[in-house]
């Protein structure tokens, strides 16, 4: 059997943070959303941006990383309107990472109320404040996330109906093995 390539560690290291930051902030999303105005819903508001400010910058990193290291390659029994179909996907998770927090960061400004990571560092508003900006950009956020949560549920099934049912090692290649890398 022909070892499996897999992606490089800092590839790895990338894919799991920022799905994890996803993983917490999507939900604390939703839920933050239908609360009442209180100390405890903003607060909530500040982690969820710090999250997605956050999920923005690695990002940025991981876009860089990807674009100066090829991927491994895919293995060769996989048919090619599956492979456009995992690039198509891949390239949409990658736009969505870039763009749902950049969406947030708009919308906030947008509402007038300033996006500080971490309780430390005032970000700059990108967009005057505006009532009917901020609630399309409101709209939008939500609309890209919800759309972010059908391509990773769609990614993670690939990835497992590849590995489980066509026996392919799809799993090893974004595991944390210190086996053959790219």
């Amino acid at each position: 059997m022909t070892p499996t390539l897999r992606y490089t560690m800092p590839a790895v290291a990338l894919h799991w943070l920022v799905a994890l930051l996803i993983f917490v902030g999507f939900p604390l999303g939703v839920y933050m959303h239908e609360l009442p105005l209180s100390p405890v819903k903003l607060q909530l508001y500040s982690y969820h941006k710090w999250i997605g400010i956050t999920v923005l910058l690695l990002a940025g990193v991981r876009v860089a990383w990807r674009l100066s290291h090829r991927p491994p390659p895919l293995p060769d029994s996989i048919a090619g309107w599956q492979r456009k179909a995992s690039a198509a996907v891949h390239g949409l998770l990658y736009l969505l990472i870039l763009a749902i927090p950049l969406s947030g960061w708009l919308m906030s400004s947008a509402k007038g109320f300033q996006t500080v990571w971490f309780g430390v560092l005032p970000l700059p508003d990108l967009v005057g404040k505006s009532r009917e900006l901020g609630d399309a950009l409101a709209t939008l956020h939500q609309v890209l996330n919800f759309t972010l949560l059908g391509l990773v549920i769609l990614h993670v099934a690939a990835a497992l109906k590849h590995h489980f049912i066509e026996r392919q090692p799809f799993l090893q290649r974004m595991g944390w093995s210190k086996q053959e890398r790219t």
